[in-house]
């Protein structure tokens, strides 16, 4: 008995679907599966790669094949290539061995509509969920953190993925304010190639601005002497390739724009907060979560901006796989959110 109620809960999976990565938790075994949401397909929608393998096509592919990202903004863009995405990560989670259908728990964007709420459960379902449930990021992201959320005390949150910016007041399990803005590392991303094509009449790909947003990229000064970098890319006026060096100042610059939206976002959360919960906040602090928490002197910039302490959490771009495991671990919070889920479908 002991032996099937094991392999029952080793079934139930907790997936963060975000738009630039898709990681997965199994019950008992922990995170299993963490690759890029990109899948690779010919013109006759036949599958070539998922994940790692179809990252590295971007830009890249001859006529016949598209390599594409899913998911736009933390939402589905591309039903189909999203399915297709899911049910591979999912054969690959369970490394091949079909163990019948999982109850999945989904993290997703706050503020996304009813409509795309729908088309994740059906995404999902259609991938082989037996249920599925889906949780609000800056949520699953507090667990993952390891937030008091199921206190009576407020606990902020912010939330930065690839497509969406989570902004959250939270307080016993729920979240009483919390505002979705559809900025983040993509955004960022972009930043970098239009500055570079405007300043410096130079073409790069997204990769490459990914790049430099990794080596360069800061939201506020933290050194003295700023690094450098040699960029190459193909020259606009001439057509031909080229090779110049950008400074971090530069990069910092770029993103100034995108920046700006995602502390406007926090700074119009924290006017809405109650005052009591402002309190907590301002004692406690606030909290980064998600890979755009990984930006050098972010934490400095929102302090900076708000007057409160900012901390990044420990392992940023996992919290809200992390939560998501953490509601697989509570049956009461599992049930009441496969509940509301299972209504809204």
């Amino acid at each position: 008995m002991n032996f099937f109620k094991r392999f029952s809960l080793s079934r139930d999976m907790g997936i963060d679907l975000g738009t630039a990565n898709t990681l997965i938790y199994i019950s008992g075994k922990g995170i299993v599966l963490e690759e890029p949401s990109v899948v690779a397909i010919d013109r006759d929608k036949t599958p070539i790669a998922v994940g790692e393998e179809a990252r590295k096509m971007l830009g890249r592919t001859p006529g016949n094949i598209i390599a594409l990202r899913p998911l736009r903004d933390g939402v589905i863009a591309d039903f189909y290539s999203a399915e297709i995405m899911l049910s591979e990560f999912i054969r690959r989670a369970h490394e091949g061995n079909p163990l019948g259908n999982p109850r999945m728990v989904i993290g997703i964007p706050s503020g996304i509509t009813g409509v795309e709420r729908r088309a994740v459960i059906e995404a999902a379902t259609r991938a082989g969920a037996k249920e599925v449930g889906l949780i609000d990021e800056p949520v699953a992201a507090a667990l993952g953190a390891g937030l008091p959320v199921t206190e009576a005390t407020g606990n902020m949150i912010i939330d930065i993925g690839g497509g969406t910016t989570e902004v959250a007041v939270l307080s016993l399990q729920g979240r009483v304010l919390s505002e979705s803005v559809r900025v983040a590392g993509d955004e960022l991303t972009e930043a970098i190639v239009q500055y570079m094509r405007k300043v410096h009449n130079l073409i790069i790909g997204e990769r490459t601005a990914e790049d430099i947003k990794i080596k360069l990229g800061s939201a506020y000064p933290i050194h003295n002497e700023e690094p450098v970098q040699e960029v190459r890319g193909l020259h606009l006026m001439s057509g031909l390739p080229r090779t110049i060096t950008i400074k971090g100042g530069e990069v910092r610059e770029s993103m100034a724009e995108p920046l700006s939206t995602i502390v406007d976002a926090v700074k119009r959360t924290l006017e809405r907060t109650p005052p009591e919960l402002a309190a907590d906040i301002i004692d406690r602090g606030i909290m980064l979560a998600g890979g755009g928490a990984l930006m050098k002197g972010l934490d400095m910039l929102i302090s900076h901006e708000t007057g409160i302490v900012t901390h990044v959490a420990e392992d940023p771009l996992r919290c809200v796989v992390k939560g998501t495991g953490e509601v697989l671990k509570n049956p009461k919070i599992l049930e009441r959110i496969l509940n509301e889920s299972a209504r809204m479908a």
